[in-house]
């Protein structure tokens, strides 16, 4: 039985594959979605089932980014509460806070360990986001 879905989108297939192998060494039940691009997140999102529990999503892809990807998410009223986690390689706090204002409602600069990539998800799998309310406090995780 799957305790939860996830949603990861990036256009870079070694990230797409790091992911994978964190999340299989979670000991939960998760059905994993990836996605090459913002397209194919949006796409897939708005053709359920399965519906996620929360997406990861990249910031620089090409096409539709991870900016323009929360940006139609939090404008559509039926799935602007789905949680969003921004997975990028980015620290730059300007972008942070752009992703805060957009919605979006939690960041993680990724890691480059494996074991800080599992607790990473790990710690996002935790929060309960129907009381999760993101500020500048809270809203990064730091590895």
């Amino acid at each position: 039985m799957i305790d939860l879905t996830i949603f990861y989108t990036d256009d870079d297939e070694d990230d797409l594959s790091i992911f994978t192998d964190a999340v299989e060494s979670i000991s939960k039940k998760i059905e994993l979605k990836t996605y090459n691009g913002g397209e194919k997140l949006l796409t897939a999102i708005y053709n359920p089932p399965p519906t996620p529990h929360v997406v990861f999503l990249d910031l620089n892809m090409p096409g539709k980014n991870g900016f323009d990807v929360l940006a139609e998410l939090r404008s559509s009223e039926e799935k602007r509460d789905i949680p969003v986690v921004i997975f990028s390689t980015s620290s730059e706090p300007g972008i942070i806070e752009k992703c805060r204002k957009l919605g979006a409602n939690f960041f993680i600069t990724k890691p480059v360990l494996m074991k800080d990539i599992v607790k990473s998800i790990e710690y996002v799998l935790e929060i309960d986001w129907k009381k999760f309310i993101p500020d500048p406090k809270n809203f990064v995780y730091k590895a």
